[in-house]
């Protein structure tokens, strides 16, 4: 049997774009992508702290150390420039392996720094 589990989390980051008029997904500062272990078409789920949002889109690689967290295409809608939301990603994997697995989990700071 396989189940979903939590791999990787960004826990707090502040929105600092939202562009409506983009094609779907998320720019994520690519630092913050590879500490939390994520990668460029990844399916993440998000949370708005703020409104109570809760969608999925995919990542889009931003550049390094920008602080880039902007909401893409329809998504942009569920966001506003400094809402906080949670970034979190699933894996598929095995009932046995999920006991002793440990999920990536990143605080950035208020301006998405490590």
């Amino acid at each position: 049997m396989t189940i979903e589990v939590l791999k990787s989390k960004i826990h707090c980051a502040t929105v600092t774009e939202a562009n409506l008029h983009y094609m779907g997904s998320i720019t994520i500062d690519e630092a913050l992508m590879e500490a939390a272990g994520l990668i460029a078409g990844e399916r993440v789920y998000i949370v708005n702290n703020m409104n109570g949002e809760r969608f999925d889109t995919y990542i889009i690689k931003g550049p390094r150390n920008s602080g880039c967290i902007c909401l893409n295409g329809a998504a942009a809608r569920k966001v506003q420039v400094g809402d906080v939301i949670i970034i979190m990603a699933y894996a598929q994997m095995d009932f046995e392996e999920a006991k002793s697995f440990a999920p990536k989990i990143i605080f950035p700071d208020e301006k998405n720094r490590i």
